[in-house]
């Protein structure tokens, strides 16, 4: 994958941040987990405002809304400092309030990866995550090429608050990197979704 030397300090920064994240949970002090019944599962569901990196580059004309769901399966029996890291798979379809000028415009999404959720506070956990996956585009037609497909990869991150016992709300960012589409050209769509998710772990302290 070729990235520019921007998208490289992009992905360096993010990756810095998941560093000093886990580095962090080796020296603070880590809210101890209860054991309880249930699965160590987290599934949520939101609402996504992405930049497309497709069209004009001024005002709205080229975001797009959309909706995400995901899953993250605690890893168990890991050693206290990983005591955050787990496995992720999500699906995104950017798919609803089209700009005029982008027919047939869609960007869906299907990635899994790893995410590590840093738990010294209680009722707030930021993590980081890495995934990889396939995305799927479509776009004003070209001739009849209109649809492609391509590996994505997406660093990101965000941070949960937990919202009544077993309900958190889920505040997301991610930057995708597309290679290579329409020619040696990257495509980086990235934007936020705003979501909540249930936590299947009775009597779990996360």
């Amino acid at each position: 994958m070729h990235l520019s030397s921007r998208q490289r300090r992009i992905v360096t920064a993010m990756l810095a941040a998941l560093f000093v994240v886990t580095a962090s949970s080796l020296f603070s002090q880590v809210v101890p987990a209860t054991r309880g019944g249930g699965l160590p599962l987290t599934v949520g569901a939101g609402f996504s405002l992405f930049d497309l990196d497709y069209g004009q580059d001024a005002g709205t004309e080229r975001r797009m809304e959309g909706v995400t769901a995901w899953a993250n399966y605690a890893v168990p029996y890991t050693p206290r400092a990983l005591r955050g890291l787990a496995l992720e798979v999500e699906g995104r379809d950017i798919n609803f309030n089209r700009p005029a000028a982008l027919v047939r415009m869609r960007q869906d999404t299907l990635l899994g990866g790893v995410s590590y959720t840093w738990r010294q506070y209680r009722n707030f956990h930021p993590y980081a995550k890495g995934l990889l996956g396939i995305g799927s585009i479509d776009f004003p037609p070209s001739g009849t090429y209109s649809h492609d497909t391509r590996t994505v990869f997406a660093p990101g991150g965000g941070l949960e608050y937990r919202a009544f016992r077993s309900l958190w709300v889920r505040a997301d960012y991610e930057y995708q990197f597309w290679p290579k589409l329409f020619g040696p050209h990257t495509l980086d769509p990235n934007g936020f979704t705003i979501g909540v998710a249930y936590d299947f772990r009775r009597g779990y302290q996360r």
